[in-house]
């Protein structure tokens, strides 16, 4: 901790990636603010500027060089730049090399030290051996979200080896929190008056996997939905062969665990998930599907699928066509693949052209659109639960607002064209739906949540 703040004390930060991420920039926040910084979003007046980097694909590392190089041609002179993320832990040297004016760089395991970086009178760097970061104790965090949801994050690293991917050369070998320091986190987080909490590790299926626990994040769910309090828990991610019986029941009996799931499934040949290291297959896939939808028939599946990994044949990719056609799916994000050094697919023959990778995206991605409207129209007459959380981006005499079955900042909205009853922004209210727009789904408001409390004057989120 310094012992003396300075009299330029402003920090700008940028946070890149995912929502683990976040986490660790709120962190950073906490403890800038703790010590008697003050937070700015203007790079020109800032005397500190962060950049938590993403470094998972070649597009999220060049967004990454894109924001520093933007840092150094808008800060004051007498501004620091201090860098840290997943990025440094393996692109470190690169990142010296190509923007020498950096003032620091912090390992993604050593978030804790960032008022260390910012008080340095010298260049330097903290890079630790550990390649993330897992907040314990009374550790100062500043949620940076909306009041009314904010994510907790109980694992980090990774214990699979999926042929595509380097996340464990980034992020390191799996590490669970506890169950207690979870609860702990969950209370604290209900006490600051949010609503939704959102679970997010690289994969929710293996928490206490490296303690050799045995269904612990079933375990981890019973005792939250223990707590006798109106909220929504959701869960990102869970792939389809950790999606077991038991967490399925637990979210057709508690309509506090959202019926969501965030369920990466890549492709659907088998051939081709054998290649990838993925450990399900087609038929798995699809009685998981199946099943979930059996037992919870109005649950919303997001899923993320990929085109043009090496081998992927002409034939391979008129199943994953016909799939989403036979099995339409609520939210899908697509990718193409990317050859990422150190990851085992980099290695493999048969490598896609890119015009044909693009070709199938542009194909895929058509599809998808043009079967979206048929998925949501099956919520149109429905009344559903909606956080209306502020105005339509394009105009003021619209509302925006989310149901349990889209996740914050990567799903659709829920428009509502007539909100007179809405009171304030983050509350619950009943919204009758009454037509879709592509992946967001329109609807009028009737009144507010029976549970929800009483609102305050409206203001803006």
């Amino acid at each position: 901790m310094l012992s003396k703040i300075p009299s330029s004390k402003y920090v700008h930060f940028v946070s890149l990636g995912c929502a683990r991420n976040l986490v660790d920039t709120e962190v950073m926040l906490g403890l800038v603010l703790h010590a008697g910084y003050q937070i700015t979003d203007r790079m020109d007046t800032a005397d500190y500027l962060v950049v938590n980097t993403c470094g998972f694909l070649e597009a999220s590392r060049q967004e990454s060089c894109d924001t520093i190089a933007s840092f150094i041609a808008s800060k004051k002179p007498t501004a620091k730049v201090i860098v840290t993320g997943c990025m440094v832990s393996k692109y470190g040297e690169k990142i010296k090399e190509l923007f020498p004016e950096v003032h620091y760089l912090l390992g993604p395991g050593d978030t804790d030290k960032i008022l260390t970086a910012i008080g340095s009178g010298e260049q330097g760097e903290a890079l630790g051996s550990a390649k993330s970061y897992l907040e314990w104790g009374e550790v100062p965090r500043q949620l940076s979200t909306p009041p009314h949801y904010a994510y907790l994050k109980i694992a980090e690293g990774c214990a699979k080896r999926c042929a595509f991917c380097i996340i464990p050369l980034l992020k390191g070998k799996l590490r669970s929190k506890t169950q207690e320091q979870i609860l702990k986190e969950f209370h604290a987080l209900l006490e600051k008056g949010v609503y939704e909490i959102i679970l997010i590790a690289q994969d929710l299926g293996d928490y206490g996997f490296d303690r050799g626990e045995q269904h612990a994040l079933e375990t981890l769910i019973k005792e939250i939905l223990n707590i006798k309090k109106p909220f929504w828990l959701r869960l990102l991610y869970l792939y389809p062969d950790e999606i077991t019986e038991g967490l399925i029941d637990l979210m057709s009996q508690d309509k506090r665990l959202c019926a969501y799931l965030d369920m990466p499934i890549q492709h659907i040949n088998s051939t081709m998930l054998k290649a990838m290291r993925r450990k399900t297959s087609k038929e798995h896939i699809i009685h998981t599907l199946t099943q979930l939808r059996a037992k919870i028939p109005h649950i919303t599946i997001r899923t993320s699928l990929m085109v043009g990994f090496p081998g992927e044949t002409e034939e391979m990719f008129e199943e994953l066509l016909s799939f989403v056609t036979t099995y339409p799916l609520d939210h899908v994000g697509v990718f193409k693949f990317s050859k990422e050094e150190g990851a085992h697919a980099a290695t493999l023959p048969n490598h896609i052209p890119e015009d044909i990778k693009d070709k199938r995206f542009h194909r895929l991605t058509s599809l998808l659109e043009e079967l979206a409207p048929k998925r949501s129209g099956r919520w149109v007459g429905k009344t559903l639960e909606v956080v209306v959380e502020g105005y339509h981006p394009e105009t003021p005499l619209l509302m925006r607002g989310r149901f349990y079955g889209q996740c914050p900042e990567i799903d659709g909205m829920v428009i509502i064209n007539d909100g007179r009853k809405v009171k304030a922004f983050g509350k619950r209210y009943l919204v009758n739906i009454t037509d879709v727009a592509g992946y967001d789904l329109i609807g009028t408001v009737l009144s507010l949540a029976p549970d929800a409390k009483t609102p305050q004057p409206l203001k803006c989120l």
